[in-house]
């Protein structure tokens, strides 16, 4: 039941088609205050068209609008203030609830179709930083929420396996590399060399010039290039996969640049069949002046290729293999040039399909508000973070409820989850300064504070020896809004999934779900749930529906639920 579409359809009935309903419906508003109604009209509108005063027009609506479906009608100034009947709305959203479970606010829109999600994509041969976070937990929460309307998420992980970085890394393993230092140590001892060389190249040119030329080795299929490069390879995904595992995620496709080596030629021959390939200063470009951008070097003067030359491939391969109905890049706001002229090529192409691809920015994250780069040293590394993180979690667990079975299972579901959704409650464009301590708090906006709410559910479900009773005829006679504004919330909770997915911003849902859990967190304070009335089933079956509704936001967040904490 979509009770702004019975309202938009009573208001439209009564103004003969001065405005249709779908028109009122894109006009209806959620008062801020509860106490002024649970949907409004704001009538500014059709002052012109009927030659009256707003406030005269609400309120000569309400005395003809039908009020039998609803618990009153109020004219505020110029807007008609809807009360919905509250235990009728209450009963139908929580039997939907209590009927359908996670399925609640599941949709179609999908049809079974593929999104392709560019996700992660951390480069080799140097450690997993908290800036790959950010990639990470924004695409998973994209896949999950797309899967909930209908679609098939393709999660591949585009790693950085190839480019001119590896033949600075080559360079600095043979000018100063230990073999036996590597092998002990891979990413610590690869970072340390690659960090040497690119403050070395600062001063000395020649450092540069020599790893444009083991890249270009590199590319010609030099086995004793090909050999460092596929050694350095290995024992970073040795290491990805282990933090990939601790934080639950997992790719259909690992396939990173290297893999487009063998399709590159085919992207150059069609540019060249289709005369959008110049030669400009010895390099092979697409003029793309007719959308206000900078030309895109498809190969450089010594025959190297790009970027973009890759993701052009990529991009084919992707559209061939999945037939997507979107590809979504999530990828930081720095590389958004990047993507324009990416998909700029790809209409002058002629495929009409570039526009289905979506470039999902966001924001940088900081330390101490200074800027993370792996080039200088400064990076925050992830999986020790990880592990410090469930530790915090676990020193926690260890105060609040020393008695816990599976401490470390729940520990390292609240720590995980904490960083995880610290990052996806900010709106992605913004960024965040990072603060462990913050993160893993059980107070305040975090993830732990709603995993608690919904344990402290459980655990009030089992007290009770609730079980579910699908024909329940509920009812709630309690003083005070606290039960309405949960109501409120669950019957928001499938126009918030599709907002998110709309959107491409997880943060909607995240805050969704911590404001469903302080509202829970209110009704608790406020309602003897497990008082002997007549109401208590009631209640019960109502923190029964919120507990389902806070587990599946966080599920669509990837964040796991303890049922004790």
């Amino acid at each position: 039941m979509n009770e702004k579409k019975i309202v938009a359809q009573v208001i439209a009935k009564e103004l003969n088609d001065e405005l249709t309903s779908d028109k009122i419906y894109e006009l209806l508003e959620s008062p801020k205050n509860i106490e002024m109604g649970d949907i409004a009209f704001p009538t500014f509108s059709l002052a012109k068209k009927l030659h009256k005063s707003p406030q005269m027009i609400a309120t000569e609506l309400v005395e003809k609008i039908d009020v039998s479906s609803f618990e009153k009608i109020e004219a505020t100034g110029p807007y008609i203030n809807f009360f919905l009947d509250k235990n009728a709305v209450a009963s139908d959203v929580i039997n939907e609830i209590v009927d359908k479970s996670e399925s609640y606010g599941n949709q179609n829109i999908g049809q079974g179709r593929n999104v392709t999600l560019d996700m992660s994509s951390p480069n080799i041969a140097k450690p997993f930083g908290i800036g790959h976070l950010r990639s990470t937990v924004i695409a998973d929460s994209i896949a999950f929420i797309y899967e909930k309307l209908g679609y098939i998420p393709v999660r591949i992980n585009h790693l950085g396996d190839w480019g001119k970085q590896f033949g600075m890394l080559i360079t600095a393993y043979e000018l100063w590399g230990d073999e036996e230092a590597v092998k002990a140590h891979p990413i610590d001892e690869l970072l340390k060399l690659y960090v040497k060389i690119n403050a070395e190249a600062e001063t000395n040119p020649q450092l540069d010039e020599e790893a444009r030329a083991w890249f270009l080795k590199l590319e010609n299929g030099d086995k004793e290039a090909l050999a460092l490069w596929q050694w350095f390879r290995d024992e970073s995904l040795i290491e990805f996969q282990r933090i990939y595992d601790k934080m639950n995620v997992s790719f259909a496709s690992m396939n990173g640049e290297a893999f487009y080596n063998d399709k590159m030629d085919e992207i150059v021959d069609l540019l060249e069949k289709k005369g959008l390939l110049i030669e400009s200063q010895g390099a092979s470009i697409v003029d793309l002046q007719k959308y206000n951008l900078n030309p895109a070097m498809i190969k450089k003067s010594d025959g190297a290729t790009l970027y973009i030359t890759r993701d052009l491939a990529a991009a084919l391969y992707r559209k061939r293999t999945y037939d997507f109905a979107k590809s979504i890049y999530v990828v930081g706001n720095e590389q958004s040039g990047h993507f324009k002229q990416l998909k700029a090529v790809l209409k002058e192409m002629g495929y009409a399909w570039s526009d289905d691809m979506v470039h999902v920015a966001f924001g940088l994250v900081t330390k101490d508000g200074k800027k993370l780069s792996t080039r200088k040293g400064n990076v925050i590394l992830l999986e020790p973070t990880i592990d410090e993180a469930i530790e915090r979690s676990l020193k926690q667990i260890n105060d609040k409820n020393p008695k816990l079975a599976n401490k470390e299972k729940v520990a390292t579901q609240v720590g995980v989850g904490a960083i995880k959704f610290y990052d996806l409650k900010t709106d992605r464009m913004n960024g965040y300064d990072f603060n462990l301590e913050k993160m893993v708090s059980f107070e305040g906006e975090t993830g732990p504070y709603v995993q608690y709410a919904n344990a402290r559910i459980q655990s009030i479900l089992r007290k009770a020896n609730f079980k579910v009773n699908l024909n329940l005829q509920l009812s709630f006679l309690e003083n005070g809004s606290e039960h309405w504004e949960l109501i409120t919330l669950l019957k928001d909770f499938p126009t918030t999934v599709k907002r998110a997915a709309d959107k491409y911003e997880p943060s909607i849902l995240a805050k969704y779900v911590i404001n469903l859990a302080q509202s829970f967190n209110r009704y608790y304070a406020h309602v003897r749930i497990l008082d002997e009335t007549s109401e208590r089933e009631s209640r019960l079956t109502l923190i029964y529906a919120v507990s389902v509704i806070l587990k599946e936001s966080l599920r669509l967040l990837g964040i796991e639920s303890p049922e004790e904490m």
